[in-house]
């Protein structure tokens, strides 16, 4: 599809045949065996190859923690672990799939300029820079919420755009997305398939996205690369996304291949992208280059992919400024995600944003009183309460009615405390338990699941990595939100008072 030949060897071509061919030098520099633990593979994307075992202690992981989960999770090695539930609290950002499908939207002025704009290879620049734009979140090393069967998430005030994502199909997580302006439209079916390696995990976008540019009616059509998540255990945890994004205009036959070098040693060559623009008889007219984390530039060419003379490359896209030591290392824009400035009036109770999971997560990560401290001082008065009883337990002495009161105060304390660290994990296993329970009630009813605001089509995929059912907006959620915008009602809801409630039919679990 355009991929540059090793025979053209000058220029930009030759810099991204040299970037993909140290690929294998940057894989080579892992090391297994390490401390004893077979398949363990560590790399440190700002090193070389003689430091995988200094950089195995660094992470987030405590040692007592990073050892008892690696032998938790060996037995999932070569398994696609989309679906497990069983997770530490400590991987997790308080965000789910269905707000991080939103993240696209952040520079959705892109497409409006794509959509302004009358050269059709300037488009393609435009539309594929938006396509790059959101890897800079995408870089986080946190994973999102699974969403729950029927969960949704809905967005306004941002680019006088209106948002809505719906979790279509829970085995396997599926999730369909939509959002609209009058310039744009974008549909997505997001599917993705995972292969996890030990202290990796291969990430495959199994999902189908489509632009509809609105003036001209240009069709757009993306497949990204697939992505590489490093030291998931050992080390500190580092994303990558070697390969190559694809863009093709549907209407024309123009497209944008883009090649996402790989890191190589001592951090060579990350974040870095070039490609270019073709017609539809696969001519380079425009490079693209630039790194996903900073910027994306353009500039015309030749035949042989050179700038032409008496061009200049000029700037198509910079990210925009990123809040300082960020706890998760969200954006503005993600937490404006997050909160409930970017909510409709009559935000739906199916809202991620209403997840008490999440939620709790999220005001864990506010509080002053963090969830370690918690479960530092909670720990402390379980072993109190554990030597009491003892105490109390033993031939040689009996417990007075003095001490009876102290262990019950440190057993409520204690409880309490257990209770606000492990509150999250809590949460997230009655959704879990609720959700199962109410497949268990559909199943006993002869129901089948049926999504509110998207459609189940008959088209099959085909992608690189699997087939995808493709499910289709069904415009319903734009004749709600114009009722609801209609309605003339000037009372103001605490949205935050708002039990989250997705389920079919009503807490099953209650």
């Amino acid at each position: 599809m355009g991929s540059p030949k090793k025979n053209q060897g000058k220029g930009l071509f030759a810099a991204m045949t040299s970037g993909i061919s140290m690929f294998g030098n940057a894989m080579q520099r892992s090391v297994t065996g390490l401390l004893g633990y077979e398949g363990v593979e560590v790399i440190n994307p700002e090193g070389g190859k003689d430091d995988a075992e200094e950089e195995a202690v660094r992470g987030r992981w405590k040692q007592e923690d990073r050892d008892s989960y690696w032998k938790m999770m060996q037995k999932y090695i070569g398994s696609d672990v989309t679906s497990m539930v069983t997770l530490p609290v400590i991987i997790f950002e308080p965000m789910t799939m269905l707000q991080k499908m939103a993240e696209l939207m952040e520079y959705s002025y892109l497409l409006d300029q794509a959509d302004e704009c009358e050269d059709p290879y300037m488009r393609l620049v435009y539309a594929s820079s938006w396509a790059i734009s959101v890897y800079y979140a995408y870089q986080r090393t946190w994973k999102p919420f699974n969403p729950i069967l029927g969960e949704t998430y809905e967005m306004v005030n941002h680019g006088a755009i209106t948002f809505i994502s719906e979790q279509v199909c829970h085995h396997p997580p599926m999730s369909a997305g939509h959002a609209e302006n009058e310039h744009f439209t974008y549909d997505v079916t997001s599917k993705l398939k995972t292969k996890f390696l030990g202290n990796s995990l291969d990430v495959y976008p199994l999902g189908r996205t489509c632009v509809t540019l609105k003036r001209d009616g240009v069709v757009l059509d993306l497949v990204p690369p697939p992505t590489k998540v490093n030291n998931l255990i050992f080390g500190r945890t580092w994303v990558d996304s070697p390969g190559e994004m694809v863009l093709s205009n549907l209407t024309t036959g123009d497209k944008v291949v883009l090649y996402f070098q790989p890191c190589g040693w001592f951090g060579a060559g990350r974040y870095e992208v070039d490609g270019y623009v073709y017609n539809a008889a696969e001519e380079p007219k425009v490079l693209i280059t630039g790194k996903w984390n900073e910027s994306m530039s353009y500039q015309p060419c030749d035949m042989e992919g050179e700038p032409l003379p008496g061009t200049e490359l000029k700037e198509a896209w910079r990210i925009a400024a990123v809040p300082e030591n960020d706890k998760f290392q969200y954006t503005y824009f993600a937490h404006k995600i997050n909160s409930f400035e970017t909510a409709p009036k009559k935000l739906l109770a199916s809202d991620s944003r209403l997840r008490p999971d999440r939620y709790a997560l999220e005001k864990g990560d506010l509080s002053k009183s963090g969830a370690e401290k918690s479960r530092s001082v909670c720990l402390c008065f379980v072993c109190v309460r554990a030597c009491l009883w003892a105490v109390a337990c033993s031939n040689q002495a009996k417990m007075t009615r003095f001490d009876l009161i102290v262990y019950v105060v440190i057993s409520l304390v204690s409880d309490a405390l257990l209770g606000y660290s492990n509150g999250v994990s809590r949460r997230c296993d009655l959704l879990e338990e609720t959700q199962r329970a109410e497949k268990k009630q559909r199943e006993a009813k002869g129901h089948q699941f049926k999504p509110r605001w998207f459609d189940l089509t008959d088209e099959i995929r085909p992608t690189p990595w699997g087939d995808l059912e493709v499910y289709q907006y069904n415009g319903k959620y734009t004749e709600h939100r114009a009722a609801v915008d209609s309605s003339g009602s000037t009372v103001v809801d605490d949205v935050t008072s708002t039990e989250f409630n997705p389920w079919q039919y009503g807490n099953v679990s209650s």
